[in-house]
């Protein structure tokens, strides 16, 4: 397996369409702000592809000062349950292993509709490596868990990365879940 830049327009297209049909709208960055942002050198939009080049998925990260923010991850739906996430989610702690690495997963704590595909998605992550940071925050309306592997974070820093990289129209919808 390998995890690398997407440098095509071909892995730029299969990245697009697999994020579009992985996450919600609301959960969704435009995908040309993504680009500009890695361009600057913010965001890194990478490709994961098996040995024998077929493409599995992807990995879109944020990088702020010494932390790195796994920001979406999916692989393609015909090789879920195959452990090709779980190779590649320690490919990607092992690529960043001198930062702080974290992620968002929607909110396990709040019953909803699809409570258990929640449960699924977060207990994936705990089984790899990751761990409950006790950071609850509302990311533009949505209910998130935030989970780290190996470091600690606080709110603050969370919250400078969207202020930082995405400016004062995106951090207004970063909030702390008082809730939870």
């Amino acid at each position: 397996m390998k995890i690398d830049h997407a440098n095509t327009k071909e892995q730029l297209r299969k990245i697009k369409k697999l994020y579009t049909l992985s996450f919600p709208l609301c959960e969704r960055k435009p995908f040309s702000m993504m680009i500009s942002k890695q361009e600057k050198g913010d965001m890194e939009i990478m490709y994961i592809e098996d040995d024998d080049g077929t493409f599995l998925g992807l990995a879109i990260t944020v990088l702020y000062k010494d932390i790195v923010l796994l920001d979406y991850f999916a692989i393609s739906p015909e090789y879920h349950g195959k452990g090709k996430g779980s190779q590649a989610l320690k490919m990607l702690i092992e690529r960043y292993k001198d930062k702080r690495f974290f992620l968002e997963v929607e909110s396990t704590k709040d019953n909803c509709k699809d409570i258990e595909t929640r449960k699924r998605r977060k207990n994936f992550y705990l089984r790899n490596s990751m761990t409950e940071s006790g950071i609850d925050v509302i990311l533009f309306g949505v209910p998130m868990e935030l989970l780290v592997c190996n470091c600690n974070i606080s709110f603050e820093e969370y919250f400078d990365i969207y202020d930082k990289i995405f400016g004062k129209m995106i951090s207004k919808n970063v909030k702390r879940n008082a809730d939870n």
